[in-house]
Parts: structure tokens; sequence; C-alpha cells
């Protein structure tokens, strides 16, 4: 293209940010030009392709990145196609010398990216990658014996005693400019917004993707919901969670930006609420150990004695969940938030997973695709995780008798109702005594409240105690055969 420096390129991958990117620093750092590209690959083999919302997320918040990257006089190059055939073609018309990124942890993304690596460094080229998404990389973690650990607590004790992550990284001042800019696709070329419907119109109300989003998210945060975290954190209906998962999977926000925002302000907050909240990254650090050394974890039961559960899984009662149909107040309230939000509450997010597996009988790798596509923070390590910990199938799991019961769960977590009669508006009327258990309420009660079971709001698709009993009897069954 020109007798300038030979370009580098910056590969984004799930780290849509200027601050604290190692690899857009060290190509600020090197003096060459440098070009950021994004490819959106859904052709990698074995991969889990982003689900809706996650496609939602990832216009806005490749749009940000693109005017982020403006401001610095540069500007975000949009590819589409498979990775290492994107990436040939790109450094065939720029005659780039180096691609750097910074890792992913995914399965099918270390298998892509360390192909990738040789295939470049056999032709002479400067490939680097970096650790932007993670306080300790999967493989610097194991146990006395030389092996990952299973449980969480002993593994969050063993970083959390040496943890000491750094300072977070400035964003570059100016990023060099190549010659000649590459050919890009348009941000809607990538056609990643649904259309007809717009099943997502709720979404912006609630979520500003971007790095600038999360910095405000996390101000919020600090000012309200973080002084009441390590007891408030259950309640869904008090804003005292940070709302940062989405922000945090596309990496518009780092863990070690977080560890140093939180060292911050501990004294403000109250170091049982700081260490409360850093448990919680720590277990998305786990989450990430689990998947990186059992890589089949988000299809395959961590213990194989599961592959025998005899599941029940009914078309209708998985439709009645996916929309909040269930009869159960706190589970339709959960359903329906993460169908119009794109975000669930995680307590609620363990009481509708614990009731499809468990009060339902439906595999639990059913809930775990439904939220993969409904949820914007869908992250493979995070999800599958949760749905093994609460089928009881995972390393750490809940053990198999914890059948959360969803009517005390509601009554006890959302004691005045605020949650449930936000998110399920027909019943609002009803008086505490039976927001969670409609069906005990007597025909003048009901009435008066403008409620017809059956019709109005549904009837209990399964009863409680039934289902507790059914399920309780099948993980004996399966304890006994192990």
């Amino acid at each position: 293209m020109s007798s300038s420096p030979s370009p580098i390129i910056v590969w984004f991958r799930q780290d849509f940010r200027i601050k604290d990117n190692p690899a857009l620093t060290a190509a600020a750092e090197s003096g060459n030009p440098v070009i950021p590209v994004y490819i959106l690959d859904n052709k990698t083999p074995g991969q889990w392709a982003p689900g809706a919302a996650s496609r939602w997320w990832l216009h806005h918040s490749l749009a940000s990145l693109g005017k982020d990257l403006r401001k610095l006089g540069s500007r975000l190059i949009l590819l589409q196609g498979k990775a290492q055939e994107s990436l040939d073609a790109l450094i065939g018309e720029t005659g780039a010398g180096g691609v750097y990124w910074n890792r992913c942890y995914e399965p099918f993304a270390l298998k892509r990216d360390k192909a990738i690596k040789a295939d470049l460094r056999d032709r002479d080229l400067d490939v680097r990658s970096f650790n932007a998404n993670l306080l300790a990389e999967p493989w610097t973690v194991k146990n006395k014996s030389g092996d990952p650990f299973r449980v969480f607590s002993a593994y969050w004790r063993t970083v959390r005693a040496d943890l000491d992550p750094g300072h977070p990284l400035p964003a570059p001042e100016a990023l060099e400019r190549p010659s000649d800019w590459p050919a890009s696709f348009s941000l809607e070329d990538l056609d990643l917004l649904p259309t007809q419907p717009n099943w997502a119109d709720g979404f912006e109300p609630v979520w500003t993707p971007g790095e600038q989003g999360a910095y405000e998210r996390l101000i919020a945060f600090f000012d309200c919901g973080a002084k009441h975290y390590d007891r408030g954190r259950d309640r869904p209906d008090k804003p005292y969670t940070s709302g940062l998962s989405p922000h945090l999977h596309h990496g518009e926000i780092s863990p070690r930006q977080l560890f140093a925002a939180i060292q911050a302000v501990r004294e403000e907050i109250g170091n049982k609420n700081a260490e409360k909240f850093l448990s919680e990254i720590g277990w998305r650090e786990f989450s990430y150990s689990l998947l990186y050394h059992f890589p089949g974890f988000p299809e395959d039961n961590y213990q194989d004695k599961f592959d025998a559960f005899p599941w029940q899984n009914s078309a209708n009662a998985m439709r009645a969940w996916q929309r909040g149909q269930t009869g159960y107040p706190i589970v339709d309230a959960g359903m329906r938030e993460l169908w119009s939000t794109g975000w669930m509450h995680n307590r609620v997010r363990m009481i509708t997973a614990s009731f499809l597996i468990k009060h339902l009988m439906i595999d639990w790798r059913e809930g775990e695709k439904w939220f993969w596509d409904t949820l914007v923070d869908a992250d493979l390590a995070n999800n599958s995780a949760g749905w093994q910990w609460v089928a009881g199938s995972g390393a750490d799991a809940s053990p198999y008798f914890r059948i959360f019961n969803p009517i005390t769960q509601g009554e006890k977590f959302d004691p005045d109702g605020v949650y449930v009669r936000k998110w399920v508006p027909e019943i609002a009327d009803l008086p505490d005594k039976y927001l969670n258990r409609p069906w005990e309420a007597d025909s003048e009660t009901l009435t008066k409240a403008g409620i017809t079971l059956g019709e109005t709001y549904p009837e209990p698709i399964v009863d409680h105690s039934a289902a507790r009993e059914r399920a309780l009897a099948a993980f004996q069954d399966l304890k006994d055969a192990a």
C-alpha cells in the first residue's frame, strides 16, 4: 500500500474498550500504524454463536467502540466470515506485519486461536496475545496436587490470597493511522438487530452498551447498591446488584478495573460488601477455570451419573416456562423480566432454573439454550456453570435434594411484592398474603383483584409438593444407582 511501517492489526473479540486493553496498548506503543478490526465469525466449528439478545448488545457495543476509536484518530474495520480467512485477506490487503489480540477461553476459541497463531508465526508475522479478561488465567491456578480446583471456596481462597492484578492501563492518547484504510462492512451489513418485530424495544431504556455505559453503571452501583451488596444482592425488588454482567462479558470493563475500583471505595462501602462483590467476580473466574479444564462443560454433565437422569422434556411445559405462564408468580416475573430486558436478577435465575429442572423435570441444557439466546450477558462459562450448579450435575454443585420452593422464595426475597407486581401486573391487586400463591385465595378475594384463574392468570402447571417429591425420587434413584 505504501512504504510506511507495516501496520499492526488489533483483533477485537470480547474486549470492546479503549482503557485497560493490553493488545491495543501494545500496538499503540509499537509506533506502527494500527488497524482495529472486528470479525463476525459464525463459522468456527464447535462455537456457540452469539444469541439473539447478545447480537443486539453487540451491535450497540461495536457502534460505541467505533466512536471511541474515532476520537483517537482511528476507526473500526468490520469483517464477517471465518476468522482465519478474514485475517489472511486483511493481511494481504494491508501488508500488516503483526496481529495482536486479547485471549478468549471458550474451547472453540482456544482451538481457533492456536491454529491462527501457529500459521501467522510460520509466515514470520508478529503475533501476540494478552490476558485482558480474567484476574487469573485458568492454567495458573492449581491445588497442591497440581490439579484444577473443583470447589469454588478453595479455588477463591487460593486466588484471593495472592491477588494483585496491578493497575489498569490508561487509554492510548492516539493511534497511528495506516496510509490507506482497508475495506469494511457497515454495521448494518452485519444484520445484528431484530426486526419485524423488534422484540428488543424494551432493552434500550434499561441498557447503554459500550465503555462509557459500563462506567456509568459502575458509578450508579457505588452510589447505591454497593453499600447493601453483602445482604441485599438477593433482593430482586431492590437496586442492589451492579448490572455490570453484560458489560463485563463484552469486555467494556475489565475485571482488573473492577478490582481497582472496589479497592478504591472499600472503606466507603464496607469491607463485607467489597469482599462479597469480589467473590462474585471470583465465581466468574472459577467458571472459566471449569470451562478451560473441562471443555465439554456446556454440553455434558460434569458428573456423568446424571447422564441417566429421567428427564421429562414436555414442549408445553417448556413453552409455559419461557413465556412466564407457569402459575408461580416469582417464576413468571423472572421469565418476563428476561424477555423484556434481556436480563434477570441472579436470585431469580436460580429460582427459575430450579423450577425448570426440578419441578418440570426438563433437561438443564434446554434452559441453558434459552438463557443463551435471551440474555444480553450470555456468557458460556457462567451460563453453563450456573445451570449445572442448580441441576446438581456440576462441580461444587448445589446438592441434588436442594429444590427451591417458588412460593417461599418469592415471599422471602420479594416480601412486599414489588418485583412480582411489576412483572405480573394481572395479579397486582392481590393482598401480599396470596401474591405468591393466588390459587389459595378465596373467590371473593380473586374477584376483587380482577383475577379469574385459568383465564387472566394460569393455574399452577404443576403442584409444588407433588413435583418436589417426584424430583427427589428421581434424584434418589440416580444416587442409589451410582
